[in-house]
């Protein structure tokens, strides 16, 4: 109860700072100056991301496939939550992303690594609770190697949250939403100057109740944020910012298969972690970063940045697992009996900092132009935690739940067990070699140290990571390109119940081979790629052990069409192909199957028009399609296609004078049932998609 009520609180205070606003503007005199922000479309999409490249060229000249979803999308796309704005992004897929726990993705069928490939503002922070929005400005994503522009990450890519920054003109904005079964969430926004412009701020706070689409998986979140600007100078900009947030919400296990061999037949909404002794998921982050930018004249500046995140977890879960009575391990009992697990890992905590140093300027040497990039960065991840507990508790079943005994464990407090180093030097030059036809080139030496206490393993070394491209431009709106790239990604950790758990192999690279072309038509910008990503296959062989041997091969096209067809309509869509084999095991349950959880192919189209019979009114709506995946790794079992609709409308009005957006959505309009997420974590789970839900929103600028 004492939850509720602070996060109806917060909500409620979103309201009541602009209501009191209203009815002083309706009593205001006409001659009052009222700065007003109106949200009512989306964009055609951004014309820059900070992960494409170290330039500053447009999207259209990288030679990276890249997306990003703009301040304007993520807001009339009712957009509140990483996985909301992956459904709009093709080659982005779930990779155990449990309601309750930390959102994961897989991109190019790579599941990402959560201390290296999620960044703010391009500097890693933890993946390991979900991703707070209200303080972000867009997402961006890089798909694909990602070795020069940020070290260590996991092939698929990189997700980058751009911070909110401070607003020239005052800025007020108060959303109160409520969606699913009574989730309720209320936000400000406030930005502008200090009577001393050369100051701005910018803060942003939210209250949320949460109450998933799966019964019982209930908590609730709060967040505070900061960011602030300071020109100490025309030439010098001091930017620094800080969040904290605090979740707790039970976690919703997935499901195994029946028998171990079919899948289950329930509802979406089905519990697993229902037990009276289950615990919410506790989790604490937070972010202190710094941003000083100094420009020396026209063509160069430095550019210096750090930020430390820090995060902590309480987890708590009645875990299902296995079937003792067939001695399916995993699987669930054919009448759907499932072994309960007492599972509790307190104290775990994630300190990284990382910290980059840029020069870059633009020179000529006779005929040719460059745009040069050179630059050093740190990271440092201190990890630690206590034993866990992971213990046999009894049995339940996913139709009759059946309340078992907790085990007696107090636990052990957290020690460091854990410690990641890296530094770097990078240097990327683009050399005009004529009006139409641009060289990249560039490389990142990369020094890795791992220490991991209490199991006698460290490690020590080096890895060069190059990089090229060639992006030829014929026409000021169409570019094409082809690249080569390298990456390092940090070793799998070994699983619980495996010969060494949390043990992590040596580090690893990665190559990668891709064209692409791009084009901007008629308000319409258009892209495609293939592409060629070859990585060391990490498994758990026939002796329990986790290992890397072999080969993952994935071959794919990516194409992706967005912008304003007519004044009217606004279009979107999104597709992926993806061809995934292992191989060079030596092992024919491994060698020439798919990856598990990979689609051959995924599209996504949206749609948006604007009434011009009813000004201020739109409706919308989006077609996602997934094919079948595989479960396992032998694709013994393989799970069906799936077709999702999700519908909505958003009415742009004024109130005392002060613009108000009403939105509302119906997620999954024909509640079909489907599995969206199929990992093979932790044995092999399956996590059913949302059934119908609804969202409505109101939001006030003032």
């Amino acid at each position: 109860m004492y939850k509720t009520k602070i996060v109806l609180s917060a909500a409620a205070l979103a309201v009541a700072q602009a209501f009191p606003v209203l009815a002083q503007t309706q009593a205001a005199p006409p001659e009052q100056d009222v700065t007003e922000v109106v949200i009512t479309a989306t964009r055609a999409g951004a014309e820059r991301a900070s992960v494409a490249g170290f330039s500053d060229a447009p999207l259209l000249q990288t030679p990276a496939s890249v997306s990003v979803i703009t301040r304007e999308q993520l807001q009339a796309l009712n957009i509140r939550s990483t996985t909301d704005a992956s459904r709009y992004d093709a080659s982005i897929g779930d990779a155990y992303n449990a309601v309750g726990y930390a959102e994961q993705f897989a991109i190019r069928g790579f599941k990402l690594d959560n201390a290296r490939s999620y960044r703010k503002d391009g500097l890693a922070i933890s993946g390991d609770t979900q991703i707070p929005l209200e303080n972000k400005d867009s997402i961006e994503v890089l798909k694909g190697l990602a070795g020069l522009q940020a070290g260590v990450a996991a092939p698929g890519g990189i997700v980058n949250y751009v911070t909110k920054r401070p607003t020239n003109e005052t800025l007020r904005s108060a959303l109160l939403e409520v969606s699913e079964r009574g989730t309720v969430l209320g936000t400000l926004d406030l930005g502008g100057r200090f009577a001393d412009r050369r100051f701005g701020y910018r803060v942003n706070l939210a209250g949320e109740r949460l109450r998933s689409y799966i019964d019982g998986a209930d908590g609730h979140r709060n967040f505070i944020s900061g960011a602030f600007d300071w020109q100490i100078t025309p030439q010098a900009l001091l930017q620094i910012d800080a969040d904290y947030q605090k979740k707790s919400q039970v976690s919703a296990p997935g499901f195994q298969l029946i028998n171990g061999v079919s899948l289950p037949n329930v509802a979406a909404d089905t519990m697993l972690n229902n037990q009276p002794w289950s615990y919410p998921v506790e989790t604490e982050s937070s972010n202190i970063g710094v941003r000083f930018q100094y420009r020396f004249n026209p063509e160069w500046q430095a550019v210096v940045s750090a930020n430390r995140h820090d995060f902590k977890r309480d987890d708590y879960t009645a875990f299902p697992y296995g079937c003792t009575a067939q001695e399916l391990y995993p699987g669930f009992c054919g009448n759907g009996d499932y072994d309960v697990y007492d599972y509790r890992s307190l104290g775990e905590k994630k300190k990284p900092l990382a910290a980059q140093a840029m020069l870059q300027g633009r020179f000529a040497t006779g005929a040719l132009r460059h745009e040069l990039t050179a630059g050093l960065s740190y990271f440092q991840n201190k990890e630690s935690w206590a034993d866990y507990l992971y213990e046999y508790a009894g049995v339940s079943n996913i139709y009759r739940p059946v309340a078992v005994q907790p085990l007696k464990w107090t636990g052990d407090p957290a020690t460091e067990r854990r410690v990641d180093r890296e530094s770097s030097a990078f240097v990327q030059d683009i050399v005009g070699l004529t009006a139409a036809l641009k060289l990249h080139a560039g490389a990142r030496y990369t020094k890795v140290r791992r220490n991991e206490v209490g199991l006698d393993a460290q490690t020590d070394a080096g890895f060069w990571l190059p990089n090229v491209a060639l992006v030829y431009s014929p026409r000021a709106n169409v570019s094409g390109y082809v690249s080569y790239a390298q990456g390092l990604e940090h070793g799998g950790i070994a699983p619980i119940g495996t010969t060494f758990p949390n043990r992590a192999l040596a580090p690893g690279k990665s190559k990668q081979v891709e064209a692409g072309v791009k084009a901007e038509v008629r308000g319409i910008s258009l892209a495609a790629a293939v592409f060629q990503i070859d990585k060391g296959l990490e498994y758990t062989d026939a002796t329990n052990t986790f290992v890397r041997n072999g080969e993952a091969r994935h071959r794919g096209l990516e194409m992706s069409a967005q912008g304003k067809a007519t004044r009217e309509l606004t279009v979107g869509a999104s597709l992926a192909a993806l061809h995934t084999e292992q191989d060079g095991t030596g092992q024919a349950f491994f060698d020439g199957k798919r990856v598990t959880n990979v689609p051959a192919f995924r599209s996504t189209v949206f749609a948006e028009y604007a009434l011009p019979q009813v000004p201020g009114l739109r409706i919308n709506g989006d077609w996602q399609f997934v094919a079948k995946k595989a479960f396992d790794q032998a694709n013994s079992v393989m799970v069906p296609k799936y077709h999702v609709v999700n519908l909505g409308a958003s009415y742009a009005t004024r109130a005392g004078g002060m613009p108000l957006t009403l939105r509302a959505q119906v997620r999954n309009a024909f509640d079909k049932f489907y599995w969206r997420d199929v990992t093979q974590d932790l044995g092999g789970y399956l996590f059913p998609g949302p059934e119908r839900t609804f969202r409505v929103s109101a939001q006030l600028d003032f």
